[in-house]
């Protein structure tokens, strides 16, 4: 499937209102220009509130532009999960203020994109230090591009890159509870990692987990339909029925819908690979409508069926 299908695609999706803001952006072009796109993300992200909801004594979610968030308080200073859009920063630090007057102390990535990350430089000029996987300063120190969206990013401003980084997993004390962080295989890229609060008992498992709807995988960078299944595999070993889960997109979630998600990405993989090995080609198989008794559920969110057919194909 061709960009260009996408985009209109990308249009109709849009117009059913459940397409996010910035692939209405990316969907409404000048005449005879491409647009830019970030830009109009950011300016988006502008004047997107952020609504706040306790998950525990002192642990919130954060929703507004971008990857769903959150943030600790308590005496050892402010943890926040990733950072949004940098337009959204003014908003995101009112949000952190009326949780409470500690200061800024931890900032954590869950991957590289520009809506978990943008406001990397923003937050840490705040007081922040920002931790991430290896992967994603490396990808954010240099120029990126995510080739499906015809994006690309220019290497973030030193203020934005993580100062500290870890490569398999590690363990964080803070606030009152301890913090279990650990890197997924590729999986939406090569660079996502989830946070398990356990006294908390919460989940964030980034953009491996799209609520309720087909997720975006990445394939410029290294992301995979295996690496999806696997990555949520991780997440249902760790959850027991009352854990709270954040996606990175979508509302927040528990093991019930994460084991749904799981299962659909398996019943599109296994449907997708039978085909594709008896020599179909990626335009068949969208043409063969892999995922038609599916779409009513999980194809009213973000992404085209078509589009996601597509990428599972391509990164079998």
């Amino acid at each position: 499937m061709n960009r260009r299908n996408f985009l209109q695609l990308g249009v109709a999706a849009a117009a059913a209102g459940v397409a996010p803001r910035w692939m209405m952006a990316q969907a409404s072009p000048s005449a005879g220009q491409a647009p830019d796109r970030v830009s109009q993300m950011r300016a988006a992200a502008a004047n997107a509130e952020i609504k706040t909801t306790r998950l525990y004594d002192n642990l919130y979610l954060l929703q507004g532009a971008g990857g769903n968030m959150a943030v600790q308080t308590g005496p050892d200073g402010k943890l926040l999960i990733d950072s949004s859009f940098a337009t959204a920063v003014p908003r995101l630090r009112e949000a952190l203020a009326a949780l409470g007057n500690q200061p800024a102390h931890l900032l954590i990535n869950t991957h590289w994109h520009i809506d978990h990350t943008d406001g990397n430089e923003g937050m840490h000029a705040a007081g922040f230090q920002i931790l991430a996987h290896s992967m994603t300063r490396e990808r954010l120190s240099k120029p990126a591009e995510i080739k499906l969206f015809g994006m690309s990013f220019p290497a973030a401003p030193e203020g934005a890159l993580p100062t500290m980084i870890f490569d398999h997993f590690m363990r964080l004390w803070s606030n009152g509870d301890s913090l279990h962080v650990e890197y997924f295989n590729a999986a939406h890229t090569d660079s996502d990692i989830f946070i398990h609060f356990d006294k908390a008992q919460v989940l964030h498992m980034g953009d491996t987990w799209f609520n309720g709807f087909y997720p975006f995988i990445d394939e410029s960078s290294k992301g995979n339909i295996q690496g999806m299944i696997e990555a949520e595999e991780r997440g249902l070993s760790m959850a027991d029925a009352g854990m709270k889960i954040i996606p990175g997109h979508g509302p927040l979630g528990n093991r019930a819908q994460l084991q749904a998600s799981h299962d659909m990405l398996c019943t599109v993989r296994d449907r997708v690979a039978r085909l594709k090995s008896s020599g179909a080609s990626e335009q068949e198989v969208i043409t063969k409508k892999t995922t038609a008794d599916l779409d009513a559920i999980w194809g009213k969110g973000t992404f085209p069926p078509e589009m996601f057919v597509g990428v599972v194909y391509r990164t079998l």
